[in-house]
C-alpha cells in the first residue's frame, strides 16, 4: 500500500471513529453548510467551540455509512432522519449545551470575501456613490455597465449610488470587474446553521428564534380555530366545552332574570345588577321624549272632517205594533 493510500485510509478510520463515538456522547447536531470556507475559518470555529461542542466534516458517504451502523444495530434508530440531510457540503456540530448559544458562536465567525463569476450572490451589493481613485481613461468601462460618471480633479467619480447585484442573481465577470477595480469586498462567508437534530426529529433552525411569548401565541391560534371548527360542525370537544357551557349559562340567566326563578349560581348576577345604578329613569327619559314627541305630533295634524252617518231605518209596513202584539 502506498503512503497516499496509507494517509487516506487513516483519515477515513479517525472519521469513522470520531463519529461513532461523537453519535454516543451528545444528544444534539446543528447541520451546518459549508459552502465557501476555508480551512483557516474553520480552525477558528472549532477553538471557539472548545469545551462547548465539537465540530466535524468529512466524506458523507462515511458519516452516511456510520448512521446506518447504528440505526441497523439498534443502539440509535432514532437516527434515521438525520440521514436525509447528510448531503451536499456539510459540517455536523455535536453539543449537549444551548443550542442557541452553539448556533451564536458558529455564526459570529465570518470572513470578507471577494465575489466570484458564476456564483449566486447571498446578498444585494451596493456601490457607493463618490470619487473611485481610477483615472479618466477607464471611463468607457463604466458606461459599458450604464453608470453615471463625472471627472473631478483627475479622477472618475460616480454620481448616484449603484445597485450593482441582487440577491440570489448570478454574479456576473464584469460586475467583478468593477468590484475588483474598486477594491469591495461585497459578501461575508461563513458556516450557516441549516437544520437541528434533538431527540429523533430534524427541524429548520430559525426555530430557535421562538421566544415562549411566539410559542404560546402559535398554540393558542390553534386552540381557538380547533374550538371554532368543534362549535360549526356541532362536535364537542374539550376546547369547545368552556364556550358551549357558557352560552348554556346565560340562557339560563336569562330565563331566571325573566321568570324570577333564582337558583344558586344567578342571585350573584341578581344581586349585581340590584346593586348597579338604575338605566331605567336613563332609558324612560329618552322613550318619554319620544312619545312627548308624538302627542305634539298629533295635535299638528289636521283634524279629518267626520263624514254624516248613515242611519237606516225600517219602513212601517203597516202592521202597527210588533208582529205579535
Amino acid at each position: 500500500m502506498s503512503e497516499e493510500k496509507s494517509k487516506r485510509k487513516a483519515r477515513k478510520d479517525s472519521l469513522f471513529n470520531k463519529l461513532d463515538r461523537f453519535l454516543n456522547e451528545y444528544k444534539s447536531i446543528l447541520i451546518c453548510g459549508i459552502d465557501n470556507v476555508g480551512s483557516n475559518q474553520m480552525q477558528k470555529v472549532r477553538l471557539a467551540l472548545r469545551g462547548k461542542a465539537q465540530m466535524l466534516n468529512g466524506k458523507n458517504t462515511i458519516m452516511r455509512k456510520v448512521i446506518r451502523q447504528h440505526i441497523q444495530n439498534g443502539s440509535h434508530p432514532e437516527l434515521e432522519p438525520l440521514l436525509g440531510y447528510i448531503k451536499g457540503n456539510v459540517g455536523l456540530v455535536f453539543t449537549n449545551g444551548n443550542l442557541n448559544d452553539i448556533r451564536t458562536v458558529v455564526l459570529e465567525n465570518k470572513v470578507p470575501a471577494a465575489a466570484k463569476s458564476g456564483t449566486l450572490a447571498p446578498s444585494d451589493v451596493f456601490v457607493p456613490p463618490g470619487p473611485t481613485g481610477l483615472d479618466p481613461g477607464q471611463t468607457a468601462f463604466f458606461q459599458a455597465l450604464n453608470i453615471s460618471t463625472k471627472i473631478t480633479r483627475g479622477a472618475i467619480e460616480i454620481i448616484n449610488e449603484v445597485h450593482l447585484i441582487k440577491k440570489g442573481d448570478k454574479v456576473t465577470s464584469s460586475a467583478v470587474a468593477l468590484l475588483t477595480k474598486l477594491q469591495i469586498l461585497p459578501f461575508f462567508y461563513g458556516i450557516t446553521v441549516q437544520h437541528i437534530y434533538e431527540s429523533g426529529a430534524v427541524y429548520p433552525s430559525d426555530v430557535l428564534d421562538l421566544t415562549t411569548e411566539d410559542v404560546a401565541a402559535k398554540f393558542f391560534a390553534g386552540v381557538r380555530k380547533l374550538a371554532a371548527l368543534s362549535l360549526a360542525i356541532g362536535y364537542p370537544t374539550t376546547v369547545s366545552l368552556p364556550t358551549i357551557l357558557g352560552g348554556a349559562f346565560r340562557k339560563l340567566l336569562a330565563i331566571s332574570f325573566e321568570t324570577g326563578y333564582d337558583f344558586k349560581e344567578a342571585k350573584a348576577f341578581k344581586e349585581a345588577a340590584a346593586k348597579a345604578p338604575a338605566a331605567a329613569p336613563a332609558a324612560a327619559a329618552p322613550a318619554g321624549k319620544a312619545d312627548a314627541k308624538k302627542e305634539a305630533a298629533k295635535k299638528e295634524e289636521p283634524k279629518k272632517k267626520e263624514e254624516p252617518k248613515v242611519v237606516e231605518e225600517e219602513e212601517d209596513m203597516g202592521f202597527g205594533g210588533g208582529l205579535f202584539d
